[in-house]
């Protein structure tokens, strides 16, 4: 979905989005290029990927569909960025792509499937926020209630709506940019995370701004959202997402862990992750010295797949396949989770994070659009994921990467999915 500069800890987004959209808009530019390492896999996994072309015109946004060509270029971009093993799943109405590139446990040549779980970061607020809409279309919520009618803790609360939250404008820190979470990630990566203490880091610092006067993704907003949803749904978190989006979309191989779980359901590939949370804080990008070693292949990143998601809560801590993010990614879209009047307002909601780049990033209730294709990223320690889909088109697009992020600060799945999109969309006259 989507990072704020922190990139540590790794569900915030912003910077995805912003890539994606600057590559998306026009549909015409690629990813930078850089050198392979030893490290990453030579070639795609001995797994035969999938293709089928249907006999169907393509939309006049669309290129003729090539899945040679397609599965060429997700090779080259997945080995162009490190990563140790990949995914993609692509439909348009001319043809689909299923293809894995890669291993899931790096020095092994066990390949990458579609029925792997991983984490999918802020994916997940596609989830919590879709409960909220649910909520709103029930009676039970108000767009413009303010949030101190439910938690009268939140600084500038009563000026705060959950609408300027379900879109990042309500200035409220983002916790995970504090140097006390990062710290304790690094020092205590299998510590339980209670959502109050979350917030409780970001309430101890000032707002960015006045409620409304500006962007910021903050995971303190959905984080909040979440607890406003167990409230007023009488129910965990987890109960309502199973209730309300799991089942209604026949998600079998989505979980929202329990905040003491730091396990995948089998089968996983494990995740990998360069540096350390402090390190990266204020960069992703590692230093320069090491970023030459990743790719000699003499720094190896480090295994995070067992890191406690806790502290991404109701921001991040999802776990899915990557058949399940299509699926989703169409939910989102199809109106198979809301009415059709607030399913439209959802669309009609993303607007730019800057008023001043009407086609840079642009963001809404709870979901990102990316040129043509809604949705949302996601990124923690480990893995990287974008899941979208284009309703005019026809098109959806998931990749996912068990390494996130790159040695040089990129989001791989994003990267990946810019260079896929390039060669799905004809260029912007």
């Amino acid at each position: 979905m989507m990072r704020s500069r922190q990139v540590s800890v790794r569900t915030t987004v912003t910077a995805a989005i912003v890539a994606a959209v600057a590559a998306t808009v026009s549909c015409s530019s690629g990813p930078p290029s850089t050198a392979i390492s030893s490290t990453a896999p030579a070639s795609s996994s001995s797994a035969a990927p999938a293709s089928t072309t249907s006999a169907t015109a393509a939309p006049a946004a669309l290129q003729p569909f090539d899945a040679a060509s397609l599965r060429a270029e997700f090779e080259r971009a997945a080995k162009e960025v490190l990563v140790p093993g990949a995914i993609v799943l692509l439909e348009t109405p001319e043809g689909t792509l299923s293809a894995s590139y890669g291993t899931g446990v790096r020095g092994s040549d066990r390949p990458v499937t579609a029925e792997d779980h991983i984490r999918v970061g802020s994916v997940t607020k596609t989830w919590t926020t879709t409960v909220i809409l649910q909520l709103v279309q029930e009676g039970k919520l108000a767009l413009d209630d303010p949030v101190s009618k439910y938690r009268p803790d939140v600084p500038n609360g009563g000026a705060i709506t959950l609408e300027q939250m379900l879109t990042m404008r309500s200035g409220l820190f983002n916790y995970t940019e504090t140097l006390e979470l990062n710290t304790a990630m690094d020092k205590e990566p299998q510590r339980v995370w209670q959502p109050e203490e979350l917030i409780a880091l970001a309430f101890a610092h000032q707002p960015y701004f006045a409620p409304g006067q500006g962007f910021h993704y903050s995971n303190t907003n959905t984080v909040l959202l979440g607890l406003i949803a167990e409230k007023v749904g009488g129910k965990p978190l987890g109960d309502l997402f199973k209730e309300r989006i799991l089942e209604p979309l026949g998600l079998k191989g989505t979980v929202f862990p329990d905040i003491s779980s730091n396990g995948i359901p089998e089968p996983h590939p494990q995740g990998y992750f360069f540096g350390d949370n402090v390190l990266t804080m204020t960069n992703p990008a590692l230093p320069e010295d090491m970023q030459k070693e990743a790719t000699a292949g003499t720094l190896a990143p480090n295994d995070v797949t067992d890191v406690n998601p806790s502290w991404a809560w109701a921001a991040g801590s999802g776990i899915s396949t990557a058949a399940d993010l299509k699926t989703l990614g169409e939910g989102l879209v199809n109106g198979k989770l809301l009415k059709p009047e607030l399913q439209q307002q959802r669309l009609d909601s993303v607007t730019p994070t800057n008023p001043n780049n009407p086609t840079g990033a642009s963001y809404g209730l709870g979901i990102a659009k990316f040129g043509n294709l809604y949705g949302h990223t996601g990124e923690l320690p480990g893995f990287n994921t974008f899941m979208g889909s284009d309703p005019i088109n026809g098109v959806t697009l998931v990749v996912w990467t068990n390494l996130a992020p790159t040695a040089d600060g990129k989001d791989p799945a994003v990267t990946i999915a810019r260079s896929l999109i390039d060669k799905v969309y004809r260029p912007s006259s």
